[in-house]
């Protein structure tokens, strides 16, 4: 979840900001209240430097500003910090918190309930939505693990641009796949003797907001210098808001990558131009960085094939759209492929996110570690990557995806034998990553080639399209969200298939973008629960997202570089949530592999992505970007 997508802040009529106001107290933000459990209210710093809270004050809709006593008096960036109310909160009820002198800081309102068992921010479309969790409260961590699987849709309207220049225009952006009406919506500012205007008294044909599309008006309640703007629903719970500087919104302030910023230039009703950053939400541009200048020797990239169409409905990359070129030229030359490109299937090790595995198709598995900002092989692993082989030691592995197991093991997918290249060999290989050697075998091998007869035509191209990617899906994330096994018609219990271990093995299909699912036994067998459609014409990487509480099926420029979230629904299937594209700034190649760090490495509500490259080909002959095969970028926490 991103945590900067909803901004509470403002300041009490008629006493301006303050020298004494703290650096950076824009940045904090009521995270997560509970009108219950001992009215508990949480605040985090989405900011990059500590806040010292020291003197703040809080008030409801019933009391003035009161002292409160936080579990620490500053909140370090990236930081939570927890108190109870002073004197009680109630089933319909807000939240104001204010500075020692008085500045509000942020606010949030909610209907009856609506903070039971609490009001929170949440993630899964990347914006940081106000919603009643299903679940335990999160006080002290983030909120993603107890909130609902599905962010209602009016939760994905965000104030996307304000100007507070005079005609003190607002934009509102819809970033969900459904209209949403707002004809009972109101909006006020952060003067607390202002009552809430509907939206549709300053612009009365703003009834609803299409899907993916925008409304504008003009505020009826006058903007100014360091003022803020709240979005309240018909039911009375906070939406949206934002806070700007006291220099004002001037040209504009618009939303970049989550967070607020000055614009040079307004942009109403169009994606915001994020100049000077490379922000997201409203399709804004990025800009590529890094590289090594122009390829002269050393591997040979191949240019992209296969490109296709966008699916409809398709959204806009949900983090920072500036990307980082990151990997050295040339940087996966081995023996069995010279010509440096392949590397294809990308995970961050869970249990040390510092880590990133990468295989190459011509069986090679790399250990990654940053390095000024690159990723490089881990010297103390393999400084070259090792070797892999099937079971027996024989054959090379055609490695497209891997994933990480509960166990710490690396699981490898293999399309064929690239001894054999056009027969298909659509196995999943289990690596021990501690065995020592520069050649790795595997544990344990399931091959599923025969359910795949359509692969088997003697052509290598056909044989080439069987598995891409697999991610690794926990058995508590199934339960959890009630998916119904398709073997027994019954909610899933992982208790009926004793051998295969705490999760199960998600495996896409290039053919056809299909997902397979299966329980890898211990002793060699394994158990087929069947068939996922992911809505797309084709599959590359496949990854189980904790922060999301999604599983990621991605496509190259075969399907217009696009990442589709998988949900469980309420009728207990697996099924397409969201797709988002890749950021703009990206090249429409053969990106084959893509992951995204663990929330555990969250900064300013962000986290890393990176994708590979698998021709290596960048923008080109002579551009910075040609030879390299891994980019990195952002992604909401």
């Amino acid at each position: 979840m991103t945590f900067s997508g909803l901004v509470l802040t403002g300041m009490v009529a008629a006493q301006p900001a303050a020298a004494a106001d703290p650096a950076g107290y824009q940045n904090v933000r009521i995270n997560e209240v509970t009108s219950s459990n001992n009215d508990t209210v949480e605040l985090y710093n989405s900011g990059s430097t500590t806040v010292s809270i020291s003197g703040w004050k809080m008030s409801d809709d019933s009391f003035s500003p009161q002292s409160f006593s936080p579990s620490s008096s500053s909140i370090p960036a990236g930081g939570f910090v927890t108190f109870n109310s002073p004197k009680g909160l109630g089933d319909s009820d807000k939240v104001v918190i204010y500075t020692a002198d008085g500045t509000v800081v942020d606010r949030v309102e909610w209907a009856t309930n609506g903070a039971k068992p609490a009001m929170a921010r949440c993630g899964g479309d990347g914006t940081g939505a106000w919603v009643t969790t299903t679940a335990a409260t999160t006080f002290g961590a983030a909120n993603a693990s107890g909130c609902p699987a599905s962010i209602p849709a009016a939760s994905k309207v965000r104030i996307n641009e304000v100007t507070s220049d005079g005609a003190d225009t607002v934009e509102l952006y819809n970033g969900g796949t459904s209209a949403v009406g707002i004809g009972s919506w109101k909006y006020v500012d952060n003067d607390t003797t202002h009552s809430p205007v509907t939206v549709s008294s300053s612009s009365p044909s703003a009834t609803s907001i299409p899907a993916g599309g925008y409304v504008t008006f003009t505020s009826g309640i006058g903007l100014g210098g360091n003022d803020s703007l709240f979005l309240i629903d018909g039911s009375g719970n906070t939406i949206d808001s934002v806070t700007w500087a006291p220099s004002g919104a001037s040209p504009s302030d618009e939303r970049c990558a989550g967070v607020f910023q000055t614009s040079a230039s307004a942009t109403f009703g169009s994606a915001n131009s994020c100049s000077g950053s490379g922000g997201g939400g409203g399709g804004q541009t990025g800009h590529l960085l890094g590289g090594g200048g122009a390829l002269t020797s050393g591997c040979t990239p191949e240019a992209p094939s296969g490109t296709g169409s966008t699916p409809a409905g398709t959204l806009a990359w949900p983090g920072g759209l500036d990307v980082t070129i990151a990997d050295n030229v040339c940087a996966f030359t081995t023996s069995t492929g010279p010509e440096g490109r392949d590397v294809s299937g990308l995970a961050f090790d869970p249990a040390n996110p510092s880590v990133l595995w990468a295989a190459k198709n011509k069986n090679w598995l790399y250990k990654l570690v940053k390095s000024n900002g690159k990723w490089i092989p881990d010297a103390s692993w393999s400084a070259t990557g090792k070797q892999i082989r099937f079971a027996g030691g024989t054959g090379q592995p055609d490695s497209e995806g891997l994933t990480v197991g509960s166990n710490g093991h690396i699981y490898v997918t293999s399309e064929r034998d690239n001894a054999n290249n056009t027969v298909p060999k659509d196995t999943v290989m289990e690596f021990d990553p501690a065995a020592t050697g520069s050649t790795l075998t595997p544990i344990h091998q399931w091959d599923m080639t025969a359910q795949f007869p359509q692969l088997n035509t003697g052509n290598k191209d056909d044989a080439n399209l069987g598995f891409e990617g697999v991610g690794y899906v926990p058995d508590s994330w199934l339960t959890g969200n009630g998916w119904v096994d398709p073997l027994t018609g019954a909610a899933y219990n992982p208790a009926n298939y004793p051998l295969h271990g705490s999760g199960l093995f998600f495996a896409g299909l290039e053919w056809d973008g299909t997902l397979h699912v299966y329980g890898l036994n211990s002793d060699g067998t394994f158990t087929t629960f069947g068939t996922i459609a992911t809505g797309k014409v084709s599959v590359m990487d496949v990854t189980f997202d904790a922060g999301t509480q999604r599983i990621v099926a991605t496509c190259d420029n075969t399907c217009g570089e696009t990442h589709t979230l998988m949900k469980v629904d309420a009728s207990g299937a697996i099924v397409p949530d969201v797709t988002y594209t890749n950021p703009a700034v990206m090249p429409v190649d053969n990106l084959e592999g893509f992951a995204i760090a663990p929330t555990s490495t969250c900064v300013n509500g962000f986290r890393e992505a990176v994708w590979s490259d698998d021709g290596i080909y960048g923008f080109g002959t002579g551009t910075s970007s040609n030879g390299h095969a891994l980019y990195s970028g952002t992604f909401p926490c």
